[in-house]
C-alpha cells in the first residue's frame, strides 16, 4: 500500500494506492469518515487484482482543510476533487465506489466525465433537487441530525461514529478519530448546498445514464429508506436489481465484508472487461 498526497484546487488531498496490476478503482467514503474505512476492500484479494486507490476527502482524514470551504464543501466540489485526484494519477477508465455522501459523490461524478466506467453505490439514495425530494430517500432516525452539525460534543462524535460504520460492526479506534477530526464546516455547508439545491438531479441522473449503477445497501439502514432506492427506474442497474444485505448496517462493506466483496468483486469484472 502506497500513501501519498495530491495538490488540487479544493484542497490537498491525502490517498492510498493498493498497488494491484489491474485496472483503476477509486473508493470515496462517507460523511465525516475517512479513506481508512475501506481497508477490507483495498487489501487482500481485490486490492491485489485492482489498482485500488482511496481518497480523504477535502477536511477529512489526512486531507488538508479546504482553503475556500463555502467553495470546496459540496457534493459537486467533491466530485471536482475527485476528478482532479484521477488526472493527476493519469487514471483513464475507472470504476467508482462510494459510501453514504461518497455515493452522491460518485453521482455527481457521471455527468462531469466520460472515464466512468461503472458506479457502486452503498448507503446512497439518489434524491432529486428540492428539501421534499430529498426527504424521500431518507429514514426519520435519532442520529441523522448529527450529519449537518458543525460542533460535535463527544457523545456526538461516539454517536456518529457508531451508527454510521454499524451498531454491530466492529468498531475501531480510527473511525472515532475519524470523525473527531473532520472539518465541522464540512458536514455544515454540505448540507446547506444540498438542501438548497446545489449539483445534479441525482435521482434524474441514475435515470438516464447509461453507465452501470449497483446498488447495494444494509437492509437494517438506519439512515436512507430502501423502499425509495428500490423503486427508481434506473437507466443501467446493474445485476437488474438492488442488492440488500440483510440485518446489515449503513457500512456493509466494512461491517460484513465477507458478503459484500464477492458482490464487489462481479461488479468489476464485469464493468472493467
Amino acid at each position: 500500500m502506497k500513501e501519498f498526497r495530491v495538490e488540487t484546487s479544493h484542497a490537498q488531498i491525502a490517498a492510498a494506492d493498493s498497488e494491484g496490476k489491474g485496472p483503476d478503482v477509486l473508493f470515496i467514503h462517507g460523511n465525516s469518515s475517512c479513506k481508512e474505512v475501506f481497508r477490507h476492500q483495498m487489501t487482500g484479494e481485490i486490492g491485489a487484482k485492482y489498482r485500488c486507490i482511496a481518497m480523504d476527502l477535502p477536511g477529512h482524514g489526512k486531507s488538508s482543510d479546504a482553503p475556500d470551504p463555502r467553495r470546496s464543501y459540496s457534493m459537486p466540489a467533491y466530485a471536482e476533487a475527485a476528478l482532479e485526484v484521477l488526472a493527476a494519477l493519469k487514471v483513464g477508465r475507472v470504476a467508482v465506489v462510494g459510501w453514504s455522501l461518497g455515493g452522491h459523490i460518485g453521482i455527481e461524478m457521471l455527468p462531469r466525465s466520460s472515464q466512468i466506467a461503472g458506479l457502486l453505490i452503498t448507503g446512497t439514495p439518489p434524491v432529486g433537487k428540492t428539501q421534499e425530494e430529498v426527504g424521500l430517500g431518507f429514514l426519520p432516525c435519532e442520529h441523522i441530525g448529527l450529519a449537518s452539525k458543525e460542533n460535535f460534543t463527544g457523545p456526538d462524535a461516539e454517536n456518529f461514529a457508531h451508527h454510521t460504520c454499524g451498531v454491530d460492526a466492529p468498531f475501531e479506534p480510527f473511525l472515532l478519530e475519524a470523525v473527531q477530526r473532520t472539518d465541522g464546516r464540512a458536514r455544515r455547508y454540505m448540507f446547506e448546498a444540498f438542501l438548497a439545491g446545489s449539483g445534479s438531479n441525482q435521482r434524474e441522473v441514475v435515470e438516464k445514464t447509461s453507465v452501470p449503477v449497483a446498488v447495494a445497501n444494509g437492509g437494517g439502514e438506519p439512515f436512507i429508506n430502501n423502499d425509495y432506492c428500490a423503486s427508481l427506474t434506473y437507466g443501467n442497474l446493474w445485476d437488474g436489481k438492488v442488492h440488500i444485505f440483510p440485518k446489515i448496517g449503513h457500512a456493509p462493506f466494512w461491517e460484513a465484508p465477507e458478503q459484500f466483496n464477492p458482490l464487489l468483486q462481479r461488479f468489476l469484472a464485469d464493468v472493467l472487461k
